[in-house]
């Protein structure tokens, strides 16, 4: 059963969601504010999340940041802020989708079931902390590599490349995904960013940069990671 979190605070909006998703036989949680969320997220860890910015506790935004410090979870913002600066703002932080209230509930779900689609093409399960190479070992929950028993110094940049891809192993990621993800969408034709990139994870992680045999490149589409 998909599980999803919604986060509002309008319990009238929470009951519509609840009993929409539970017809459709989605599991539910729900809470009222940034803090419960960001506790039930860790508990729980849901399929999906369902965020609504004006939260009584904290902005919507800053959730959006906390959960992408260790999870890639869809999130989903459901919000009345119509700015365009706004949206950008959401979607930057790590928000996969931006839902303008007042919605259908026909729209809201056909949303989450394209987030779902999407995350299904991640093996690795949520719980795995470790990706193990012949060569080094990424330490997800620590946020560390390590190669030939010494650490591996990664730039904020670099790590959160080689996460994306280390956690859907032999999966091809594209250059719009990637850019999108680590720099946002306003950068996501900078594909001159990835060559950088790429290149110095390559000279710090391969035996032979110029032939990877982990970070491989697929031409005119994006990357993959082979363990």
């Amino acid at each position: 059963m998909t599980q999803v979190l919604v986060v509002e605070d309008d319990p009238h909006l929470v009951r519509a969601l609840v009993i929409n998703m539970e017809a459709r036989r989605y599991g539910v949680d729900a809470a009222p504010d940034g803090a419960t969320a960001l506790r039930l997220a860790a508990a729980r860890r849901p399929d999906v999340v369902m965020l609504d910015l004006g939260l009584p506790d904290m902005d919507g935004v800053d959730v959006i940041r906390a959960l992408r410090g260790w999870t890639r979870v869809p999130i989903l913002v459901l919000s009345a802020r119509q700015a365009s600066y706004e949206k950008v703002e959401a979607l930057d932080a790590g928000a996969d989708d931006y839902i303008t209230k007042p919605f259908s509930m026909d729209e809201l779900l056909a949303r989450l079931r394209a987030a779902v689609r999407r995350a299904e093409g991640s093996p690795l399960a949520p719980e795995t902390t470790l990706v193990e190479t012949d060569d080094f070992t990424v330490d997800l929950l620590a946020k560390k590599v390590v190669r030939g028993e010494r650490d591996v110094r990664l730039t904020p940049t670099e790590w959160h490349l080689l996460e994306i891809l280390v956690t859907s192993p032999g999966r091809l990621v594209t250059q719009k995904d990637l850019l999108r993800e680590v720099w946002g969408v306003s950068q996501s034709t900078k594909t001159n960013y990835l060559r950088v990139y790429m290149a110095q994870l390559r000279r710090k992680l391969e035996t032979d940069p110029s032939h990877p045999r982990y970070l491989i490149t697929e031409p005119g589409m994006g990357y993959r990671f082979e363990g």
